[in-house]
């Protein structure tokens, strides 16, 4: 059964669905979704690792020998392993951060919860996640898996964004604000 739905379009989309289904198959989405996560992660912390992923002009060759030490290094196999060799030798490596978050949407909505991308100055610690949570589950009614970055350009505060939606209570835009109702006040 394949998976027709607007979180996964385009052809990142096309390739989440596959895996999610293939996935699915083998009751394998909780290692599956592990594993693209950890990749996920490589990806945000290596800008050389971002830079080989988006190369057109590194050969395919080269992309699978760093993806297999990569991969290996992670701990990644089975049906991850096998994807990312994939679109490896399909040259499609470049959009692998959108099939990785094609993926855990369609994961996090067969699980019956929403994700919540969290960009906060500093990391969040457990307590303030779980009150984080529990005040998204009351917003939205189910429950929130939340996808935590750092951006400590922030200078404080959260931006939350649960679909379509946008909160924005971090001290930047508080400062942008503030500077832009002063500039109106000035003229």
């Amino acid at each position: 059964m394949a998976t027709n739905d607007t979180i996964v379009e385009g052809m990142a989309g096309r390739y989440a669905a596959a895996l999610f289904d293939l996935a699915k198959e083998a009751s394998k989405i909780k290692e599956v979704e592990a594993d693209l996560t950890a990749f996920g992660g490589l990806l945000d912390e290596s800008e050389d690792l971002r830079r080989m992923v988006r190369s057109p002009v590194i050969s395919t060759e080269d992309q699978a020998r760093a993806m297999s030490a990569i991969m290996e290094k992670a701990g990644i196999g089975g049906l991850a392993a096998n994807f990312f060799n994939l679109i490896t030798k399909n040259r499609r490596l470049f959009a692998a951060a959108d099939m990785i978050k094609g993926f855990r949407a369609l994961a996090a909505r067969d699980r019956g919860e929403v994700t919540a991308r969290v960009t906060s100055a500093v990391a969040l610690n457990d307590a303030q996640v779980e009150e984080l949570k529990k005040t998204l589950k009351a917003s939205v009614g189910k429950d929130v898996a939340l996808d935590a970055h750092v951006d400590p350009g922030l200078l404080g505060g959260l931006v939350v964004k649960v679909g379509s939606r946008m909160i924005d209570s971090s001290l930047k835009t508080k400062l942008q604000n503030l500077k832009v109702s002063l500039n109106g006040l000035s003229t």
